[in-house]
């Protein structure tokens, strides 16, 4: 992912992601001196199959036809197929392309239909200095010369680790291709010879084809009657020679006074900032004919996007301009033009993406992107939110992400290719993310990560998708309780369907876990996943690059499968490295590589429920041991006959998510305030947890904190709570209502009211009957502390009752022997970028927790389910002797409640050795717990408590 965390998990400390590295880029083009590139190849060269427009009924409806350069007619080299990381062909669309590197080479397509334009993939070496190089290729028609064609590869070539830097001399080269459009200037008839032909290797030593998007592009649409025009009205320069920023602005200001649409006319604008709407349409004549880019000349992380107004204390953390806050804007609509932008590296601060910033009941539709850094990376809260019938390519990170809140929000219909990061990604970052979903769109190549994920979420649906060509760090479908603020009430959760999905050659190497990604895959790094009903139905997985079907990082349950069809696959059907409860049915494999099609380190942790019609994928003896070396080219090379099962598109927005009908109704409800304090952001107030909570900023009155509540619902109390720990204070607040967000009423007047922790530190407001959506609290003093302070903002109405102050957790059946850990629910103090605390109990040693950095003392907690005879606790590290000897000081604790814990085993030093498998075995006198801790105070060799296995056992 972009923006504020890493997209993929780092190398364990010690070990260097670039020495991983170093034999996969062997053989990837060298920047300057190789004109031609020879790539070796694990499998038998074979055409690479299937194209993710070969699928009938799914996917995106897009206006092009797709043409593959190394099944037309040339006289260069065919490079590929091969899928590992760094090298040339593995980025192709299909693992192959065509490399020409004389003057006369060429690569010659037939149109299959009329067209009038085209857009090519295309890859040049880089330059010496790492800021790419210009050239052209002669673009021709039945042997004639139409025009030169401008390419260039400054928007290409990425290396180091992430997020990755424009140096040459470092290791890790990747993100090789680009594309580029022109138009013919006349429209060609089915069978014309369009050919891309080298007229000079002066200014590039090699051009590589991949593939061409032919297209008939209709006429300008016609400027409306009654709209307001940026050029005439306001003084735009379609020519792009000065910016127009101000001027867009100044027009988009004044549509959402008058209510008028803003047109954008035919040209090329250039904008040197964001273009902040709410409340207006803008318009276009098309992607192909109004067209903003541009970058500021010195201020490089203001660059032309579209943005909404930011949310005080949502998703954005940085700093806002006067015009920027106050959002989210609402009632946007943008349509029938392109962004084109000019970014070139990745810094995830920067916001220099197409799209931005939070827009509730908007709409982006027939909008093309290119050369940003996000397509549309949207910070909520915000509702109902729709981009459709768009195109989104060569993103430095990701394609769309939903971060933060971001509710009944869809992606439809859209084509999406080449991005830096997962390519339509779900965050629920803090604030749950509830019924979005990602429908009826055609991924192709994703150069790190996934192609569709969610990360975390609640009723979310992933459904009639086509997705090609995942090239590492990812697969192409996860689910996942992954990255920062994913846990509790964000996480996966409610129902999450995937149907009717076709995923062609997905999954992939993991660089820095040096093994097999799956096509579909599940992590419960943050917290297991349960609750939540995970049904992937009507899906075929073809030719992964790896396993299929992948767990890892932490337990799973409420998985089940139906109506799958598994048709290749590099490694195996089914990798197993955690445990999971999951069912099948109607679940059919063929063309796994490997004999045994199960890998499983986990053994009866992974239980498995079938039904009928299964076959190919299940063994009672499942293989555990190295990692194979991935068989490609299993999978069908022809598409499928028939109609796959699908689901048109939806003709109407999703409705808004009512809020439940009893108990507190703010519960993990979107909430936005007027500001926050370091990390005490709003979503804390409603994340059902009295420990963690809301502070506005320091001495600066008046303060507010707002909840939505999802739909008007009658209400008739607050509950309000501060952390039971805290000293008596007395907080100055009123109690304000809405319907629509925009007008507040007064519900309650301002009064003081005292939070005694003799009494709960709890405060119960009475309301009037009413029927609200919005409910906000607008703080003006604090007798504690100068800001308003809030740890749970509870709603009631209709008679209902607020839970109990606190709950038990529910007595759950640990397993009878063995380990007494694995796979049970783990907490932790902290933890470091991806290490979570679930990789502490999910019985695979090369997975592992660790804490915050240079932050000790540090705990690791592990919940036996129900009070169990213990007296041995085994740690274990990674067995690799990458990871050198190391002592850790820690001290063991038990609990019966989770409330109360005594000493085990009082803090000693204990040496990891890898020598001796970096195992250590703890004793202690026979005792019945039910919680263990362990509490580090010291490491050696890193700064952070660091456990790869957590086992318990009775002797």
């Amino acid at each position: 992912m972009a923006h504020h965390t890493i997209g993929t998990p780092a190398p364990p400390p010690g070990r260097s992601a670039r020495s991983l590295l170093a034999a996969i880029v062997g053989t990837t083009l060298v920047a300057t001196c190789v004109s031609a590139v020879a790539v070796s190849t694990a499998t038998p060269a074979r055409a690479a199959g299937l194209s993710p427009f070969d699928i009938a009924g799914r996917g995106a409806t897009v206006p092009f036809v797709e043409h593959e350069a190394e099944r037309a007619t040339h006289n260069g080299t065919k490079i590929g197929p091969t899928r590992y990381y760094g090298q040339l062909p593995s980025e192709a669309s299909g693992r192959e392309a065509v490399t020409l590197d004389a003057v006369g080479e060429y690569v010659e397509f037939t149109l299959t239909a009329p067209a009038n334009a085209v857009t090519f993939r295309y890859s040049l070496p880089d330059s010496a200095a790492g800021t790419g190089r210009d050239a052209s290729l002669d673009l021709r028609a039945n042997g004639s010369l139409v025009k030169a064609v401008p390419v260039t590869s400054r928007y290409g070539w990425f290396y180091g680790g992430y997020p990755f830097n424009n140096n040459p001399g470092d290791t890790n080269p990747h993100h090789f291709y680009d594309e580029t459009r022109t138009m013919f200037g006349t429209t060609y008839p089915t069978g014309t010879r369009i050919r891309l032909q080298v007229s000079s290797t002066a200014q590039s030593p090699s051009f590589t084809i991949d593939l061409a998007d032919f297209e008939l592009v209709g006429a300008q649409i016609a400027k409306p009657a009654g709209v307001l025009d940026v050029v005439s009205d306001f003084g735009a320069d379609p020519s792009g020679a000065t910016d127009s920023t101000a001027k867009f602005q100044a027009a988009v200001d004044a549509g959402k006074a008058q209510g008028r649409a803003v047109w954008i006319p035919a040209g090329t604008f250039t904008l040197w900032d964001h273009v902040v709407v709410d409340g207006v349409t803008l318009r276009g004549a098309g992607p192909w004919y109004s067209v903003l880019g541009g970058r500021h000349p010195t201020d490089r992380k203001r660059a032309a996007g579209i943005y909404g107004k930011y949310v005080p204390g949502g998703g954005y953390s940085g700093g806002l301009r006067p015009h920027e806050a106050g959002g989210p804007s609402r009632n946007v609509t943008l349509r029938d033009f392109a962004i084109i932008g000019d970014i070139r590296e990745r810094v995830d601060e920067d916001q220099v993406n197409a799209i931005g910033g939070a827009m509730s009941n908007s709409v982006v539709d027939n909008v093309w992107m290119q050369h940003t850094k996000v397509g549309a990376w949207m910070d909520g809260p915000m509702d109902n939110f729709t981009i459709r019938n768009s195109r989104i390519l060569d993103q430095t990170a990701d394609g769309v992400n939903f971060h933060w809140g971001v509710t009944n929000s869809t992606v439809t219909n859209t084509f999406v290719r080449n991005t830096g990061d997962d390519a339509l990604a779900m965050w629920a970052q803090n604030v749950p993310n509830v019924g979005n979903s990602f429908t009826h769109n055609t991924i192709g190549v994703t150069v790190l990560a996934n192609h569709l994920v969610t990360y975390g979420g609640r009723d979310i649906t992933i459904a009639d998708n086509v997705t090609a060509d995942s090239v590492t760090n990812g697969g192409g479908i996860h689910i996942a309780n992954r990255y920062p603020g994913v846990q509790g009430p964000t996480a996966v959760a409610g129902t999450i369907t995937v149907a009717r999905n076709t995923l062609i050659r997905n999954g992939n190497s993991d660089y820095n876990w040096n093994f097999g990604v799956g096509a579909i895959w599940f992590s419960a790094l943050n917290e297991p996943i349960q609750g939540a009903s995970i049904r992937v139905t009507d899906t075929d997985i073809l030719d992964s690059s790896y396993a299929a079907l992948h767990w890892i990082e932490g337990q799973t349950s409420g998985i089940s499968f139906a109506n799958v069809r598994i048709d290749g696959a590099g490694t195996y059907a089914l990798q197993v490295q955690a445990p999971s409860q999951v069912s099948f049915t109607d679940v059919r494999a063929t063309g796994i590589a490997q004999s045994n099609p199960m890998h499983n380190c986990i053994g009866s942790g992974f239980q498995i429920s079938q039904g009928a019609g299964n076959s190919g994928w299940y063994t009672a003896t499942p293989y555990c041991g190295p990692w194979p070396t991935p068989q490609w080219g299993n999978g069908p090379t022809s598409p499928p006959t028939g109609t796959p099962t699908t689901t048109p598109p939806p003709t109407t927005p999703p409705p808004t998510t009512p809020p439940p009908t009893g108990g507190n109704l703010a519960q993990g409800r979107p909430v936005t305030a007027s500001s926050v304090s370091q990390n005490y952001v709003a979503g804390n107030a409603v994340d059902g947890n009295a420990g963690s909570y809301w502070e506005s900023a320091n001495g600066a009155f008046p303060q507010t904190l707002t909840v939505d509540l999802g739909a008007a619902v009658n209400t008739d109390r607050i509950v309000l709570k501060l952390p039971a720990g805290w000293e008596t204070r007395t907080q100055t607040l009123s109690v304000a209502g809405s319907t629509d967000g925009a007008a507040y009423s007064t519900v309650v007047g301002s009064a003081g009211y005292t939070f005694n922790p003799a009494t709960g530190n709890t405060v119960s407001i009475t309301l009037p009957a009413g029927s609200r959506r919005f409910l906000r609290l607008s703080f003006t003093g604090n007798t504690g502390w100068p800001a308003g302070q809030v740890a749970e903002f509870e709603v009631y109405g209709g008679g209902t009752t607020p839970p109990p102050t606190t709950t038990p957790p529910p007595t759950t059946t640990p397993p009878p022997s063995g380990n007494l850990a694995l796979g049970r629910p783990v907490t932790e103090t902290s933890h470091a970028d991806v290490y979570g605390a679930g990789n502490a109990v999910d019985g695979n040693p090369a997975t592992y927790w660790e804490s915050a950095n240079n932050a000790f003392p540090q705990s690791l907690t592990v919940d036996l389910g129900a009070p169990r005879s213990v007296s041995r606790v085994v740690l274990r590290l990674p067995p690799a002797t990458a990871w050198q000897t190391r002592t850790q000081t820690l001290a063991v604790l038990g609990s019966a409640d989770g409330g109360t814990f005594t000493t085990l085993k009082p803090s000693a030093g204990y040496t990891f050795n890898p020598a001796t498998g970096n195992t250590v075995t703890i004793t202690f006198p026979a005792t019945t717990q039910r919680h263990l801790r362990l509490t580090f105070t010291g490491n050696t060799a890193w700064p952070a408590g660091q456990v790869s296995e957590f086992e318990v056992h009775a002797a």
